[in-house]
């Protein structure tokens, strides 16, 4: 958040006005952002991408720089030069600004020996995985645990702070902190130990890794252009349409789809979609399928869903996509992404996929027994060359090859899609469970409840500013971000977080005529 203080005499009103230029509703990234980041999960490496041959997860609570757990790497004895790490890929966008670092630790008794050295690094990188801009911590090689500047059998404390040529691999700067720079999707953190040629012992251990956002908007210069936040009292009709029918389209489903309000409904700033066990239009289970065919589509942008999943054999929750032009060349030619569907008997999983002739998936396994009938913020970065996949923020699929059978590669993923969301009642994505199975297992009825669905864009930046027109003020704010303009009229000494009020029928730009009484203003997206 931006705060700009203006203050002055407009043909005599005195006039004093805050203008917050962005006041946004995610929350703040204080902590870290990496999952396990002191690798004290009971599962190995959870949350990690390991790679090479030796990267290992000790426990030793007397040696651990703290809790239990460290992480152990050393080189693969391939005879070449040889890299072994661990890694993880989290969103970010242009403007983000970060700072990161890990401890590190070499033994007296296994040091780092010949012509291998272990570093950690960070890389923006775009939609591809192409690196933008590169950081690293000093290197930890043989001569300089020799001299002392790495001292031996002692947790140092290593800061991110060297800028590269990602070409070159030359340190070009130092820096403080980690600029994240245009056309960044995602920031890499990586822990890497470099083996020689000539099969070098010595070991590294590293432990409490960190990567914290210190500055900029939690997405960089991305924002919200389209959303529904669900916060009225009832679904919106110039968003949302309904499928309805029986057989859930080929996939053997159990449920009969209806527009009810005991299928679907908003409550309590949700969208409740409720799957129900009832006799229906011959069917024995109910549900709702929502989408926005007709009504709105979208071709590329970052798509954000935070909702809460049904658990219960049977139940098969989603939010997908279709190509608008599924009425002329059916599917799957039309193209279908899978942000994310979930199979309720495994409450611990979902899966994000593509299908388009040839099918590309991947399955996420929710760190520390987590759950999906808790609120996960399930995400899709839909560029023209690459389609990415995270939960929570974590990178966890990226896809840039497919193949269609109605185009050339970047087909079918190169035009509007419309978005789906709905809960399946068995089907074949479930093995066909039977209605006995399903009704010995399950809890009906079983809700998703939808906080809200996003589409982001990178835009120039969400600004609130103020200029004088004759005895009016005027103030102006961007046109193609989805934001609002909030008020309040209370002393300073009052705060400025509370007794804000909605500003209704507000266009950019506005007049403010002065009255001499203190005002404050400012944006909230969405």
């Amino acid at each position: 958040m931006r705060l700009v203080q203006t203050k002055g005499r407009q043909r005599g009103f005195f006039l004093s006005l805050i203008l917050l230029a962005f006041a946004s509703a995610w929350p703040g990234r204080a902590a870290s952002l990496l999952s396990n980041p002191g690798l004290e999960s009971s599962q190995t490496l959870v949350g990690w991408n390991a790679y090479g041959g030796n990267a290992y997860t000790i426990t030793s609570p007397s040696l651990a720089h703290s809790g239990t757990n460290y992480f152990k790497v050393y080189q693969s004895f391939s005879g070449a030069v040889n890299y072994t790490g661990i890694y993880q890929d989290y969103i970010s966008g242009a403007g983000a600004v970060y700072s990161a670092n890990g401890w590190a630790y070499t033994s007296s008794s296994d040091t780092v020996a010949g012509q291998n050295v272990a570093w950690i690094e960070i890389a923006f990188r775009d939609a591809s995985a192409n690196i933008l801009a590169l950081y690293r911590s000093a290197m930890i090689a043989t001569n300089i645990v020799a001299s002392g500047a790495f001292p031996k059998n002692t947790w140092v404390n290593l800061s991110v702070t060297n800028q590269y040529n990602p070409n070159t691999l030359q340190i070009t700067n130092s820096a403080k902190t980690l600029v994240a720079p245009v056309g960044t999707y995602f920031v890499r953190y990586q822990v890497v130990f470099q083996g020689d040629a000539n099969y070098s012992g010595g070991s590294l251990y590293f432990d409490d890794l960190t990567l914290t956002q210190t500055g900029g908007a939690p997405y960089g210069n991305w924002n919200i252009i389209w959303s529904d936040e669900f916060n009225s009292s009832s679904i919106n009709p110039n968003i949302w349409t309904y499928d309805t029918g029986a057989g859930g389209w080929g996939n053997s489903e159990l449920e009969y789809y209806t527009s009810r309000l005991q299928n679907a409904f908003q409550a309590g700033g949700l969208l409740h979609i409720a799957a129900r066990q009832e006799s229906y239009n011959g069917q024995n289970y109910t549900s709702a399928r929502l989408k926005t065919q007709g009504l709105f589509s979208c071709k590329y942008g970052r798509l954000e869903w935070r909702a809460k999943l049904p658990l219960g054999k049977g139940f098969w929750p989603a939010l997908w996509l279709l190509g608008t032009n599924i009425t002329t060349v059916n599917w799957p030619g039309c193209g279908e992404i899978d942000v994310v569907e979930n199979r309720g008997s495994q409450p611990n999983t979902v899966q994000g996929s593509l299908h388009s002739g040839s099918d590309e998936t991947a399955v996420y396994n929710l760190p520390d027994n987590g759950s999906v009938a808790d609120f996960h913020t399930y995400t899709l970065d839909w560029s023209t060359n690459a389609i990415l996949f995270y939960v929570d923020g974590h990178l966890y699929q990226s896809q840039s090859i497919w193949s269609s059978s109605v185009g050339a590669y970047p087909a079918p993923f190169n035009q509007p899609f419309f978005i789906i969301m709905n809960i399946a009642v068995g089907g074949q994505y479930l093995g066909n469970p039977s209605q006995s199975d399903i009704n010995t297992n399950t809890v009906f009825p079983g809700e998703m409840q939808v906080d809200y669905v996003r589409l982001m864009s990178p835009t120039a930046p969400l600004t609130l500013s103020i200029s004088a027109t004759n005895s009016s003020l005027l103030l102006n704010w961007p046109s193609n971000i989805i934001c609002h303009l909030q008020a309040q009229v209370a002393p300073v000494s009052a705060g400025l977080q509370t007794n804000w009020s909605d500003l209704s029928a507000t266009q950019s730009p506005m007049l403010i005529q002065p009255t001499g009484q203190s005002a404050f203003y400012r944006l909230s997206s969405p």
